[in-house]
């Protein structure tokens, strides 16, 4: 089937990002969220990161205004009925997702695709609190969503190959590039990802680094762009939580405890970056500065 139309549920940093590169591959665009500040505020955020991408020579100015003139935002969920492919991008809490197919359901065309950006819950079981499950499968982008490459393309149980055929033509058409995963826990990146920035908060517990310590042991002696605990700042503490709860709960093993410290960051409201506070502060006007 062709895809032209695709409503994005969650105006957040996830959703505002699927809406930017989704319009900018030349496809309609409606997003819904329960408040108007937030849409307004990530159709702000999509011209900024536009307007940044022109100033740097990857978009031409008329690329940017036809995506622009792509997007379109309301507050009613029902209105994503019309389009051809739902990709929800909302909290990563279950119930909320459940919440939000079980509304939007009754208002779809019968060809319409549903997907869920989660990084983490059970596609087979999303799917099957739905009228269409060989239509449901797990569409998961990386944050950010304009600069990463990779989506990770997740079939349901039910998931019929027609439906997987159209979501990969869409990765294909946005021009990033699809990696498929079964549909166990967290999937691959998250599978692997998330450990390792909880063994970094053990590290951390229990007294063998500090957060300067620790990050710039991974970002210089592995190589990598970012230390694990400014990473986890950056996903959210409170995602980074779920995700190993959902490991720990799916796959019974304790190597996917939560480190009591990521707990009580949580419970304290430090999130990382969204709440200006988690392993570093980011309330200063210089440098943000270790927490611990």
């Amino acid at each position: 089937m062709e895809i032209e139309r695709i409503g994005i549920v969650g105006a957040g940093q996830m959703g505002g990002g699927i809406a930017h590169v989704c319009a900018l591959a030349g496809y309609d665009v409606l997003m819904t969220d329960v408040g108007q500040e937030a849409l307004d505020g990530s159709l702000a955020l999509i011209r900024r990161n536009l307007d940044r991408a022109v100033e740097r020579g990857k978009v031409v100015a008329a690329d940017r205004d036809a995506a622009l003139g792509r997007i379109a935002t309301t507050m009613t969920l029902s209105d994503l009925g019309r389009t051809d492919l739902v990709i929800e991008a909302a909290t990563e809490r279950e119930t909320i997702k459940q919440a939000i197919f079980e509304d939007l359901v009754p208002h779809l065309q019968p060809h319409t695709i549903l997907t869920s950006n989660t990084s983490s819950i059970s596609i087979t079981r999303l799917a099957s609190r739905t009228d269409r499950p060989e239509r449901f499968m797990g569409f998961h982008f990386m944050n950010p969503v304009p600069v990463m490459q990779l989506v990770e393309l997740i079939r349901g149980i039910a998931t019929d190959d027609a439906t997987f055929t159209a979501c990969k033509g869409v990765v294909d058409r946005l021009g990033k590039q699809a990696a498929t995963a079964e549909d166990f826990p967290a999937f691959i990146v998250n599978r692997i990802l998330m450990p390792m920035i909880n063994e970094a908060v053990y590290t951390l517990y229990e007294g063998v680094g500090t957060v300067t310590s620790i990050d710039t042991s991974l970002r210089l002696g592995a190589n990598h762009p970012m230390g694990p605990l400014e990473l986890a700042d950056f996903i959210g503490l409170d995602t980074c939580l779920a995700i190993m709860n959902v490991l720990h709960d799916g796959l019974a093993d304790t190597k996917y405890r939560p480190c009591p410290l990521l707990v009580k960051y949580v419970e304290a409201g430090w999130l990382g970056r969204k709440t200006r506070r988690g392993f570093y502060d980011y309330r200063g006007e210089g440098d943000p500065t270790p927490t611990r």
